[in-house]
């Protein structure tokens, strides 16, 4: 069975994005490394905004909301990933900003009962030219405003 063909239970915020951990993405003692925590947690990500168009195809100018600096991560590991086989991300975003967002993340079982590690992260917009923060577009910010955690 793929990953995408799993059936997930729908989270009451945000999505939930398969993702796949590999033979070689366990460490030495047969754990998931912690490196590649983060890094499928990005490319979750990276697959949920090419969903709504956006993306980085090599031309920064061109990339607009893909354009963007990684300004904190924090992450909190609660349970070892000891093999391989179908995971998925849970995404959602904490804070909507003008050139600024926080989102979070929790990587777990398929199904999503089972939390590994959990965490957010901070990014900041940028202007291709300048380097400087800029505003999310409104298409961004109307995909964004779906995956909101409600407050409380």
């Amino acid at each position: 069975m793929t990953a995408e063909a799993l059936p997930l239970s729908a989270p009451s915020h945000g999505r939930l994005v398969p993702v796949t951990v590999h033979f070689d993405d366990l460490d030495a003692l047969g754990l998931l490394h912690n490196a590649r925590y983060p890094l499928m947690v990005e490319r979750a990500w990276t697959e949920l905004w090419q969903e709504h168009g956006i993306r980085f195809e090599g031309d920064w100018v061109a990339a607009g909301d893909a354009c963007n600096a990684v300004k904190e991560l924090r992450i909190t590991y609660e349970a070892p990933v000891t093999r391989p086989g179908t995971y998925a991300v849970h995404l959602w975003l904490e804070r909507l900003g003008t050139t600024g967002l926080t989102y979070g993340f929790r990587f777990c079982s398929a199904d999503g009962a089972v939390t590994y590690a959990h965490g957010s992260r901070v990014l900041v917009r940028l202007d291709a030219r300048t380097l400087r923060p800029a505003p999310w577009s409104e298409e961004f910010r109307a995909a964004g405003r779906e995956l909101l955690r409600p407050a409380g």
